[in-house]
């Protein structure tokens, strides 16, 4: 009911670690930011985004015209995937250090932003690889300055100090966490989404939710979180139907991108564990797995798992996508199927077996989950132990 009193064109100012404009309209905010570097002595930057995107969704059209006008030179690469991985942020490292970037422009979803936030830290320390850094190698203690432009409404990267970047040649998707990682400035426009697909508009949107399910559901929980976790599922449960039934619906997109926003700082300061734990394996084997979409196939799995340890927590948070529940652990399965009938509705209908995985891979995931660098961390904040029989059960519940 309150978001009628907002108006949706007014740009805020939205103030964690990150600053951040919010608006239909923020990226016009890009010219006071181009004119904030040059004045700091910025005279070149590169960008890192995605084959097209950048063009079509019109964010091109004012982040050239804002470096040019304040003197500011820059060069492109644009060659990031989803599901980023460490061969082309070195490659970008290296075209950053020879062009003598001093900051670092991301424009996309999370693959560009947080493909930025490695960069900017892999051109400080030249002597190391982008595998050292996510194989935990060395610690980073600075990083050029980052500004990231959102282009999609799930990541939460805009706000936070993590990164995702794939390695490749070892099945790893490790992510790191380093408050170097914060972006300077960021903008989170929602005219940027319009153009998002249905798929695209559900997956992101179920990222969010794992967000705030996870983080306000682990062991370093706060009363902070369980605010922004409520929020989230509130708005995504709202919001998402109606930017499935039209796309160019700016309301819509306005608090999707809000939800986003908040679950990012929510899971900054819970953390996450088992889905997201889960799915890196995932879309580590399987690099063209939308990441959201792998969240979304196992996250029933992960409510079966998590449930009866935080029935309070959950039956409140989960409310608008899942509702009656009570908050006891005997209605576990009932809020399992509750939240499967969700992601249902909103289009994630997919199985692991639907997405090319069977009984003869669970094993390999398994074993990721628990070698890849960082992920033993994840898992250890949840609210139950973390074997392996419980990953398997999850995996195997979810083909």
């Amino acid at each position: 009911m309150w978001e009628k009193s907002i108006s949706i064109t007014e740009i805020s100012e939205i103030r964690t670690k990150t600053n951040l404009y919010l608006g239909v309209g923020a990226i016009s905010k890009i010219n006071d930011i181009a004119k904030e570097l040059s004045n700091k002595g910025i005279k070149k930057v590169i960008l890192l985004t995605g084959k097209s995107s950048y063009i079509k969704n019109g964010a091109w059209d004012h982040v050239e015209p804002a470096l040019k006008n304040n003197g500011i030179e820059y060069v492109l690469f644009n060659k990031i995937t989803p599901n980023p991985n460490s061969y082309d942020c070195d490659e970008a490292t290296k075209l950053s250090i020879e062009f003598g970037a001093q900051a670092v422009i991301g424009i996309g979803g999370g693959s560009p932003i947080d493909s930025a936030k490695t960069v900017a830290i892999m051109s400080c320390y030249p002597e190391h690889s982008t595998s050292d850094l996510y194989e935990l190698k060395f610690a980073p203690e600075k990083a050029l300055p980052i500004i990231a432009i959102n282009t999609t409404h799930g990541t939460g990267s805009e706000v936070n100090r993590f990164a995702v970047v794939s390695l490749l040649d070892k099945d790893y998707k490790p992510a790191i966490a380093y408050d170097v990682c914060y972006p300077l400035y960021s903008i989170d426009d929602a005219k940027l989404m319009t153009g998002l697909s249905k798929n695209q508009t559900s997956y992101t949107a179920v990222d969010a939710v794992n967000h705030v399910i996870e983080a306000c559901t682990s062991l370093v929980a706060s009363p902070y979180c369980m605010l922004l976790a409520k929020e989230t599922v509130s708005l995504v449960a709202k919001y998402l139907p109606k930017a499935l039934e039209n796309g160019e619906d700016l309301e819509a997109r306005y608090y999707l991108t809000y939800a986003s926003m908040i679950a990012g700082t929510c899971f900054d300061n819970g953390m996450l564990h088992l889905t997201h734990a889960l799915e890196h394996p995932l879309s580590a084997v399987k690099p063209d797995l939308s990441h959201g979409l792998g969240l979304g196939v196992i996250l029933p799995a992960v409510i079966r798992a998590i449930y009866p340890a935080r029935p309070e927590v959950l039956a409140e948070v989960l409310a608008p996508i899942a509702p009656g529940l009570k908050g006891t652990a005997d209605e576990t399965e009932v809020a399992a199927e509750k939240v499967k009938t969700w992601l249902q509705s909103v289009g994630v209908t997919d199985t692991l077996t639907t997405l090319g995985f069977s009984e003869n891979d669970v094993k390999k995931l398994v074993d990721l989950s628990f070698n890849t660098p960082s992920l033993d961390s994840l898992l250890g904040l949840a609210p139950v132990k973390a074997t392996e029989e419980l990953v398997e059960n999850i995996y195997t519940q979810s083909l």
